[in-house]
């Protein structure tokens, strides 16, 4: 029975698979064979006891398992117990010198390796979306907001350049991070590499060299949880970015506004009372998921906070926020980078919007120009501040209102008023800056 919404609603089917129980276990089974092999290379165990050890990652079964774990109430113990039982005389050296913590921290580090494997190539997917966006519309101008009130123009193109680069920046942060994330241990059981005997460091070496992943340079029992807060805040900052952008997404398709639309099916239902709706539900649910990903943050921070050499709150902890934030965090880019793709954008309600204020929200263009011409930067904004306020209170057009004002027309003539206030000759260098962007960002990894 279905009770988690990832088991039916959301997820790709490879973040789950990553983080099912089937790959938990091979995972696991890899990290004894490893540390089989590096015991073996140096004369720990005998070699051909760690082939035997090695031979047995595809026959232990996740049912023989779970029936051990249900004998004696010790989840790492009932792997062992299961490999061993595969592997004959040769299961004595199963898990040799080993602590739990050893095979379930380099196992982790293998489920995150590969997530991060799956949000790199779904972040480059997205961030190359925002660029193929910024390109297409670097000279779409359309009204730029402060505090949710109309200000100057800008353009289309830049608000998406500006997304581009900033998910560009998790990429290099998810780059930067996974050295530190993706990391195992053999230390044993306080972190002293004792059962070991001197041949510690060489043995975590060569397990890690087998599985393609990074050393600790010390630990206690456990690996520390700064790395794996690191990596969880990574997808929190992600994921609030796409939270970010789908917010002025729901925004831009309010009725009032109606400068854009998510893309809506011909059999699509809207509401199930109001035939009419549109509704921003594929943004709305990237904001909602958003939410349940950063929660996810202090949890994982307090996992940090264990007792002496390690307790165990940390673990039932785990359970629910690695495989949640990454399968969420997946889910969310996926649909990010659809919505991005099929936006739908109305020129005309863009063009209605730049227009709305009558000349108001060009009052800047107006203010820069008469300081050019020789009125005083502060004199100008007066100005234009007062106009501004006869045209809204009088309804006048804000040109209609400059044009009969001598402190202008002595430095701005009325055939001159109408270039000044033109939006599309008022968005500076956008066009240049989003260029910039997409040439650098295009095409990158």
């Amino acid at each position: 029975m279905a009770i988690h919404p990832i088991e039916f609603r959301y997820g790709t089917a490879e973040m789950k698979q990553v983080w099912s129980e089937e790959s938990k276990l091979i995972k696991l089974l890899r990290v004894e064979a490893a540390l089989a092999r590096a015991e073996a290379d140096i004369g720990m165990i005998p070699g051909d006891a760690a082939d035997t050890i090695a031979a047995a990652v595809d026959s232990v079964k996740l049912e023989r398992v779970n029936e051990i774990e249900d004998e004696i109430h010790h989840d790492m113990m009932a792997v062992v117990m299961a490999m061993s039982e595969q592997c004959g005389t040769a299961g004595k050296w199963v898990h040799f010198g080993a602590t739990s913590n050893d095979m379930l921290d380099t196992q982790l580090a293998l489920q995150i390796k590969e997530s991060i494997a799956l949000l790199r190539t779904k972040t480059i997917a997205v961030r190359d979306a925002l660029v193929e966006m910024a390109d297409k519309h670097k000279t779409t101008v359309c009204v730029g907001r402060t505090h949710g009130q109309i200000g100057v123009p800008t353009t289309y193109g830049l608000r998406f350049a500006v997304w581009a680069s900033e998910m560009d920046r998790h990429l290099t942060r998810l780059d930067e991070l996974e050295p530190r994330a993706a990391v195992g241990q053999m230390t044993g059981a306080v972190g002293t590499q004792a059962a070991f005997g001197t041949d510690g460091i060489e043995v975590q070496r060569r397990t890690m060299e087998y599985l393609g992943l990074g050393s600790v340079e010390v630990s206690t029992q456990i690996i520390q949880r700064d790395r794996h807060a690191e990596f969880v805040m990574w997808m929190a900052n992600t994921v609030t970015t796409l939270d970010k952008i789908c917010v002025e997404f729901r925004s831009l398709q309010r009725s009032e506004i109606a400068e854009i639309e998510e893309s809506f099916g011909k059999k699509q239902v809207g509401s199930s009372t109001m035939p009419h709706k549109r509704n921003p539900i594929k943004s709305e649910q990237v904001c909602g998921l958003a939410r349940i990903v950063r929660a996810m943050v202090e949890p994982e921070l307090l996992n940090n906070t264990l007792w002496d050499e390690r307790d165990l709150t940390n673990s039932s902890c785990e359970r629910i926020i690695f495989p949640e934030t990454c399968v969420l965090t997946d889910h969310i880019l996926k649909l990010a980078e659809g919505i991005i793709a099929n936006l739908r954008f109305f020129p005309e309600n863009i063009k209605r919007n730049l227009e709305l204020m009558r000349g108001l929200n060009m009052g800047e263009a107006v203010m820069i120009e008469l300081a050019k011409r020789g009125v005083g930067r502060q004199e100008a904004h007066e100005i234009v501040r007062t106009s501004a306020m006869e045209a809204r209170e009088s309804g006048r057009h804000m040109k209609e209102v400059l044009m009969s004002r001598p402190e202008v027309t002595e430095f701005i003539s009325a055939g001159e008023i109408e270039g000044v206030m033109d939006p599309e000759g008022y968005i500076g260098t956008a066009v240049e800056q989003v260029e910039a962007v997409v040439e650098r960002l295009r095409g990158k990894y």
